[in-house]
């Protein structure tokens, strides 16, 4: 396929190695070129098990919590290394929960990105709905205020986009933004650059996936909907989300219109 997956992965405790070793063989039939920045911290085991795949990997100095706008576009400049006319960016645990229950979907997302510049890659209603409170009542606001600057009534905050070379080439020289504001300051710096075209596609596989990473924690707490609330009922994971919702409608102050 000519798209390469630019992936960012910060799993210390290897919770992921599971449902890696279920989805790559079919997740390396269909992508064969796949960049995956990944954070000093993230447990050996797995970095051993992607060097064994191949995977074209870096190496993150940066801390992803504080930085992982910078952090994205090193995961941009790695991808763009494997020579691909087009990328998707996707943090690595959505992308595997993504494979893992909808991989048709994701093959013929990969195959749509190809008609624009640059595509956003949202929820719908019911992958939206999938989320805990927290993120649904926060990730509204930045929806909210995205529209009323962009023009464009989009779910901005999925953590995957579809990039054609010179977009993710332009994001890589000219983005600034160093936090996770560049959910709505990428498609924002383009849309002002002018000759880029935009698109957006609503997934079922941007569904929730924290979940797939702790399932002892689900289970202790008597299935998904028990631990969904006890997320909900936690006041820092709201105090955590408000904060990232001030970020993001920050990011957005310099390209609002005068």
């Amino acid at each position: 396929m000519d798209v390469a997956l630019a992936l960012v992965l910060h799993d210390p405790s290897g919770r992921l190695i599971s449902q890696l070793d279920r989805t790559w063989p079919g997740l390396a039939a269909h992508f064969d070129a796949i960049a995956v920045q990944v954070s000093m911290q993230t447990a050996a085991p797995l970095l051993e098990r992607l060097t064994d795949h191949g995977v074209h990997l870096g190496r993150e100095s940066a801390d992803a919590a504080t930085n992982i706008g910078r952090v994205r576009r090193h995961a941009l400049a790695l991808a763009l290394q494997l020579d691909r006319p087009h990328l998707i960016y996707c943090d690595f645990d959505r992308l595997l929960h993504w494979f893992e229950y909808h991989p048709r979907e994701l093959i013929d997302v990969a195959a749509r990105i190809r008609q624009h510049d640059f595509t956003v890659l949202g929820r719908t209603p019911r992958a939206f709905g999938t989320h805990p409170r927290l993120q649904r009542d926060t990730e509204a606001i930045i929806n909210h205020v995205y529209a009323r600057v962009s023009g464009r009534p989009w779910d901005t905050g999925a953590g995957a986009r579809g990039l054609s070379r010179r977009a993710a080439q332009t994001i890589v020289a000219h983005s600034v933004d160093d936090t996770l504001g560049n959910d709505v300051s990428w498609p924002l710096l383009l849309q002002h650059a002018g000759d880029f075209t935009l698109d957006y596609i609503e997934t079922e596989g941007l569904e929730f996936e924290t979940a797939d990473r702790f399932p002892d924690e689900v289970m202790a707490a008597g299935g998904l909907p028990e631990w969904i609330d006890q997320l909900d009922d936690d006041p820092a994971h709201w105090a955590m989300r408000l904060d990232l919702a001030r970020v993001e409608v920050t990011a957005m102050i310099p390209f609002a219109r005068s």
